[in-house]
């Protein structure tokens, strides 16, 4: 049969009336306490529904898994005020971890700047599209991923030590592994970005001085070979050597051939075929030493060629107006080889100097693959919820009760009918409303 509810309320009513009486000096917890005790059935049989209910939920939330990687940040050198500067004014563009990085090679404690890196739209961004975050998390846009990749991560840094522990949560325990390896090879690869040590603008610098002088040495080089190939100017002092000793030689052979036609002359006569060969030879010698000697009239370098084709040395006086021009190319040959010599061995240098200045994270305990949930406490979370059902149950079954021992003419309870008289006449209007439609 159907309940009546003011009957109920005139029991209840009358039970409240007899709990009042049995104890009229009572403390007010005593009487409340006394109140649950009469409804402790109640009490009980909520209790055990919402232990049943809190364990049907618990055993809904997923599983999570916490993988943790412990880090030391490493001490990075002081840069130049140029360096610093340089960063500053990289800084102001759009570069933001410019900015983060100019602060990293400013300052001793870097365990913060290590935690913003982390914290950073690159790293996120790249972890996003590595691990497909977006259908994990089934968010559609990325800054929701990010935002729940960012609640599932939790990097803290230990005041004293200095040691910075990044913690990955996930339903997945070798995704949160591969989360929190990921976090370092990333956060090695922004810091290596935005490094930016003077070892490495030394490095720069010199690479461009090398290009540069190579350049320099390559068209001294080639102005060179073609001065050389031009005029036959190889080496000067050793051709101008051979040439004087080839010029003695044939000088001494000028005198002896001499001696000789006078000697036959003076035997055989003008007309002899001996003579004739001697005054051959000895014009020969002539017109050879004329070559060596050479002019003293600039030669242009098709005369000088037209020359060489004939004489295989350089004509003596020839060689102090070629000495000058030759000089000067093969001493800025020597001049850009020394320079370039020394930039190769400077950049070498300052390659082992900037990866000595690149900053290296040191792991000290690699993430692994978790064995044990971190979340949900099921036991702990089913008794709150019990608990804290027992307590509302509480307070409701307090409240009504007090509520039942007011007087009719009680402001509040005229207020309460007022309310709910005006709530049911609201009600009414609208189930008309929807039976004229």
């Amino acid at each position: 049969m159907p309940f009546d509810l003011q009957s109920r309320a005139t029991v209840e009513a009358s039970r409240s009336t007899e709990a009042q009486a049995a104890f009229p000096l009572a403390p007010t917890w005593l009487y409340n306490l006394h109140v649950l005790w009469l409804s402790r059935i109640l009490i009980l049989r909520v209790a055990a529904i919402a232990f049943l209910v809190s364990i049907g939920v618990v055993l809904i939330v997923p599983s999570m898994y916490t993988s943790q990687a412990r880090i030391m940040p490493p001490e990075m050198s002081t840069p130049s005020p140029a360096m610093l500067a340089a960063l500053a004014q990289r800084a102001t563009g759009s570069d933001t971890l410019g900015g983060l990085a100019l602060s990293l090679l400013g300052g001793h404690n870097n365990g913060a700047l290590f935690i913003d890196l982390l914290k950073s739209g690159s790293v996120s961004n790249q972890l996003i599209e590595r691990f497909k975050l977006l259908s994990v998390y089934r968010k559609r846009y990325r800054v929701d991923a990010a935002k729940m990749l960012a609640r599932r991560t939790r990097i803290s840094q230990d005041k004293r030590s200095g040691v910075l522990t990044i913690s990955v949560e996930d339903t997945d325990p070798v995704r949160a592994r591969d989360l929190a390896r990921a976090y370092l090879d990333e956060l090695n690869i922004v810091v290596n970005r935005t490094s930016r040590s003077s070892a490495h603008q030394e490095r720069v610098f010199i690479a461009n001085r090398l290009t540069e002088v190579n350049g320099k040495l390559s068209q001294a080089q080639e102005a060179l070979s073609e001065f050389s190939s031009s005029h036959t100017a190889i080496d000067l002092k050793e051709q101008a050597r051979a040439t004087v000793e080839s010029e003695a030689k044939a000088q001494g052979e000028l005198i002896a051939t001499q001696s000789a036609l006078d000697s036959l002359e003076q035997v055989y006569g003008s007309d002899n075929i001996r003579v004739r060969s001697a005054q051959a030879r000895i014009a020969s010698l002539k017109r050879e030493l004329a070559k060596m000697g050479g002019s003293a009239a600039p030669l242009s370098p098709a005369t000088t060629a037209d020359a060489d084709a004939a004489l295989p040395y350089l004509p003596l006086r020839q060689v102090p107006r070629l000495a000058v021009p030759y000089a000067n190319l093969y001493r800025e040959v020597q001049v850009q080889e020394t320079v370039y010599n020394l930039l190769t061995q400077q950049y070498e240098l300052a390659r082992i100097q900037e990866a000595k200045d690149i900053p290296v994270v040191n792991v000290i305990d690699e993430p692994g693959i978790p064995e044990k949930k971190s979340f949900p406490p099921r036991a702990i979370l089913a008794l709150a919820f019990t608990v804290v059902t027992l307590i509302l149950t509480s307070l409701l079954l307090l409240g009504h009760h007090h509520w039942l021992l007011l007087d009719a003419g009680d402001p509040r309870r005229r207020f309460a009918q007022e309310v709910e008289d005006a709530l049911r006449s609201l009600r009414n209007r609208l189930g008309n409303l929807r039976r004229r439609r």
